[in-house]
């Protein structure tokens, strides 16, 4: 697995970096602020991202937003700060897993195995339901805290449509 780190502060970085690499993944670039993160992803594709959340320029989340809206892959936020209003961005922003510091090493591999394999999940899931939603539309209900009853549609450019569906059927 190539990993992107996003970490402003330099000795977590290195730090990060040889964790992952003693445990056998590789670092294929390092960013020390948030539009540095986007650029080095595009550049590089790595196949997972390691995001600090309070980063300058971009922050993480923002970052991790830009670099799944070009390419989908499982983000990893690392920060100090818990609070529900960032999780709450985090989630909204798509990210697969979420790891408060000051962290210990054996939190990490685990964190990142289970980052991706809720994302290779998504994707099998994302791929199953585009090729199962036709012509007719399809509704779904996420639950979660809150109930989201969608209907999910083809448009006749073959374009998959999600809205919210106001009169669950």
């Amino acid at each position: 697995m190539r990993i992107l780190i996003g970490e402003d502060e330099t000795i977590i970085r290195l730090d990060l970096r040889g964790l992952l690499e003693r445990a056998g993944y590789e670092v294929c670039a390092e960013a020390r602020d948030g539009r540095e993160a986007v650029d080095l992803a595009h550049e590089h594709e790595p196949d997972l991202a390691i995001l600090d959340v309070k980063m300058p320029n971009i922050d993480g989340i923002e970052a991790a937003r830009m670099i799944t809206a070009e390419r989908p892959i499982p983000i990893v936020l690392l920060t100090a700060y818990g609070g529900p209003e960032l999780v709450a961005r985090a989630v909204g922003a798509g990210v697969f897993g979420y790891i408060v510091k000051p962290f210990r090493e054996i939190e990490i591999v685990p964190a990142l195995e289970l980052a991706w394999a809720r994302h290779t999940d998504w994707l099998e899931t994302r791929r199953d339901l585009g090729r199962t939603v036709g012509a007719a539309p399809v509704d779904v209900v996420v639950e979660g805290k809150a109930r989201w009853p969608l209907r999910i549609a083809r448009r006749v450019d073959g374009s998959i449509d999600v809205t919210l569906n106001e009169e669950p059927g």
